[in-house]
């Protein structure tokens, strides 16, 4: 915790408590300041500096009912959906008859998001219109190499890497370049819900135009499959900017007090539930692996398959990991944190595993590609999160596990960020006539 030595250090001084207090509130690590005084006072909860600010800040600390600026949020909304329709166009193509738009929508969506962020906000809008410009730049950048290489291994590669990279762009206009590890998993847990927010806004608005196409078919009309296209690709545009909007108060910033509460509560909970029956399906699968062990040295869609389980295994860790010590009992730390390291064990042995496959394939079955190169990144890093994650929580022990934890994803955001952008940046000046 950040300010625990400074916390106790002013023990019995008021005013040196309510300057290290300010220095928080300007720092925007009210939360950090929040749980610290509250370790201290659990530990002296006869000092009566640290009883007054306990209830100072309980009071404080209280999630409030916050207005969500519809004003500003359904208008860049329906601009952004009316863009989207007409970006989805026969004429937009790329090479191999792929829509612009499915290319293009994560960085546009960004940038729209970041206008609401920044407006709504009022806060560091140059910084925003940099953030939303640069994406716009790299979206030119790729759309360049796409529509005259022709290489469909690439488009497809960033089609995967643009919403990624759009996302780390937010994350940079909201934390800067020099946040705390806690406010970087802070901000992916709230990316989490709004991403889950957003994944039901999706289901409810297919189900929606679903029915609606139905209703006119029931009556014999049938509408063109080009307008039923571009509304699909309407309503698409309209659910990023809500779904920001419903999830996230762009006032207050990525704030981990909040996060105990509502869909994020939720989410977590559902993690936690999901690691033991994730501990027994890679134990089961350990055991059977010698059985069929040269099926992934030869079988690229069985490799596609552990990829695809290693992602998963990272987010499920990062969303059973609680945002603030005081949101699990103590007996239920020890227990999650148990769960945390024998699956990050467990799945390091499954990925190190596929990842020996990937480079047998690389060695002996055609040399370098530019998915061979993605793949062995990715690999190389998660495996690598997952040993930091378990060597740093047997260092740090039962008493500071959650502080590590949380220390490994705030360096992993970084790692993801860096490959992310060498593979849209570079990628194509590597591999642009293979």
């Amino acid at each position: 915790m950040i300010y625990l030595p400074e916390i106790e250090g002013a023990a019995g001084d008021p005013e040196a408590l309510e300057a290290a207090y300010q220095d928080a509130r300007r720092d925007k690590q009210e939360a950090a300041f929040r749980e610290a005084l509250e370790t201290c006072y659990q530990d002296a909860p006869a000092n009566l500096l640290y009883a007054a600010w306990h209830v100072r800040l309980r009071e404080t600390g209280q999630p409030r009912d916050r207005a969500v600026n519809w004003v500003l949020a359904v208008p860049l909304s329906v601009a952004l959906g009316l863009l989207f329709g007409l970006l989805f166009d026969q004429r937009l193509e790329l090479p191999g008859r792929v829509p612009y738009l499915i290319l293009g929508w994560a960085p546009i969506a960004t940038a729209f998001v970041l206008a609401f962020l920044a407006l709504a906000s009022r806060k560091s809008i140059k910084r925003a219109a940099l953030a939303a410009a640069g994406l716009l730049v790299v979206l030119l950048y790729v759309t360049t190499f796409v529509a005259f290489r022709e290489r469909a291994h690439y488009t497809l590669l960033m089609i995967l890497h643009l919403p990624l990279l759009a996302w780390i762009g937010c994350g940079l206009y909201l934390l800067g370049q020099r946040s705390e590890p806690r406010e970087r998993f802070a901000f992916v847990i709230q990316s989490i819900e709004v991403f889950v927010t957003a994944g039901l806004f999706v289901g409810a608005g297919g189900a929606f135009g679903l029915i609606t196409v139905g209703m006119f078919e029931a009556l014999g009309i049938s509408l063109p499959v080009t307008v039923v296209q571009r509304l699909f690709a309407a309503g698409g545009g309209l659910i990023p900017v809500l779904a920001v909007a419903s999830g996230y108060d762009p006032r207050s910033g990525p704030d981990a007090s909040r996060l105990r509460q509502g869909l994020s509560k939720i989410i977590a909970t559902l993690m936690r539930l999901m690691l033991p029956m994730t501990l027994l399906v890679l134990a089961v699968y350990l055991v059977a692996i010698p059985f069929n062990f040269l099926e992934p040295f030869y079988n690229r869609e069985t490799l596609i398959v552990y990829n695809v389980m290693l992602f998963a295994v990272i987010g499920l860790l990062v969303g059973a990991t609680p945002v603030q010590e005081t949101d699990l009992a103590e007996k239920h730390h020890r227990i999650l944190r148990a769960g945390i390291l024998v699956v990050a064990v467990l799945a390091t042995l499954v990925s190190l595993y596929a990842l020996s496959a990937t480079v047998y394939r690389t060695v002996t079955m055609g040399g370098w590609t530019v998915n061979r190169v993605a793949v062995i990144g990715w690999n190389a890093i998660n495996v690598g999160l997952l040993v930091l994650l378990v060597v740093k929580q047997l260092q740090a022990g039962a008493d500071r596990w959650l502080d590590a934890a949380q220390t490994v994803f705030g360096w992993g955001m970084r790692a993801y960020a860096a490959w992310a952008t060498f593979l849209v940046l570079a990628i194509p000046l590597l591999f642009g006539e293979r």
